[in-house]
């Protein structure tokens, strides 16, 4: 196929990398230093799924109009990105490789013409020099659409791609996005304190503002309606249970997160973005709890803070004292 990847930063460097070395046609979109690098000596990946250089067409903009298009820039910066494509892929069948709970309602918008369905990739990748991507853990991807069952055109692209990287059609994409969502608050305490994502679990005290932030997001999308989708272990019944712990037991769920990713540091995206000083997309992850909340008429004290604490440390351009976090369950009572 010929794919057009648009962002080939964390996960649109490491699909770029797998999809051109199964034998696809690919083409990505990048900015400054990344796309510089891309064009100088490629993609180059390492990791969990082995080596790979590849060298696919670059450019600020695609060039030629694709059969299957990836979005996966920040959530940010997905508007953007989709519009200044637009003539090329509208009409076109797109995924929208993101976090948060927007993408797909976004590419839809945008692209009136094109079928968009949405990827939950929980594959942990390090991007912190351009052109260059370390994939620290492995793991399947989720492609859907909507609250039914997988159609037709879902299970088609998603075994097309999982020649090169393994792809799940799943029914219920909508409750699956509410479950990414909670394995998202993983992101916030490591951006904030500056560690890794398996320093910060292995930290009782932070590992219980970790705790609290999940808690809060599986109770505010019950407040919601939500049905929880199934990824990586996690699913309704379980979330629903965690709900209801104090948060004594329920730093079990982000300390069994941390033992699937292993030893090598995993930072986390919003940390990658800030080392890179860039904007995060904290506001689409903690601050997307703390908007559902309000549209459910109930409080998320936890992940309003912490959101806060992620656009302090943008700002000042420097990690703050645990202290910092730690404080943030005495403030809000959790």
């Amino acid at each position: 196929m010929r794919i057009g990847i648009i962002g080939a930063g964390a996960l649109g460097g490491t699909f770029a990398a797998l999809l051109a070395r199964a034998g696809h046609d690919v083409e990505v979109t990048a900015r400054g230093a990344g796309l510089e690098a891309i064009r100088a000596d490629g993609i180059r990946l390492s990791g969990g799924y082995g080596e790979a250089h590849v060298h696919p067409a670059a450019g600020e903009r695609l060039s030629v109009r694709p059969d299957l298009v990836l979005v996966c820039t920040k959530a940010q910066d997905a508007a953007a990105a989709i519009t200044a494509n637009g003539a090329a892929i509208d009409g076109v069948p797109v995924v929208v490789v993101q976090n948060g709970l927007d993408g797909v309602a976004t590419a839809e918008r945008l692209l009136p013409k094109s079928s968009c369905m949405g990827l939950l990739s929980i594959i942990a990748a390090n991007y912190t020099e351009p052109g260059t991507v370390r994939v620290t853990t492995t793991a399947a991807s989720y492609l859907g659409r909507g609250d039914g069952p997988a159609d037709d055109e879902v299970r088609r692209i998603a075994a097309d791609l999982s020649g090169a990287v393994p792809i799940v059609a799943v029914a219920n994409f909508r409750g699956s996005q509410w479950t990414k969502l909670v394995v998202n608050m993983l992101n916030a305490v490591p951006a904030i304190v500056g560690r890794s994502v398996q320093d910060v679990v292995d930290d009782r005290e932070l590992r219980r503002v970790v705790a609290a932030s999940m808690r809060e997001c599986v109770r505010v999308g019950i407040a919601r309606g939500v049905r929880f989708g199934s990824l990586q272990g996690l699913g309704d019944r379980r979330l629903r249970a965690f709900a209801s712990l104090p948060l004594a037991l329920g730093q079990a769920l982000p300390w069994s997160m941390r033992v699937r990713m292993g030893n090598v540091p995993n930072l986390g995206s919003t940390q990658q973005s800030l080392r890179r000083g860039q904007r995060t997309e904290v506001d689409f992850l903690n601050g997307a709890v703390v908007r559902e909340a309000e549209a459910a008429g109930i409080d998320a004290p936890v992940n309003r803070a912490l959101t806060a604490l992620v656009h302090e440390v943008e700002a000042a351009g420097a990690p703050l004292p645990p202290e910092r976090v730690v404080a943030v369950l005495a403030d809000t009572g959790a």
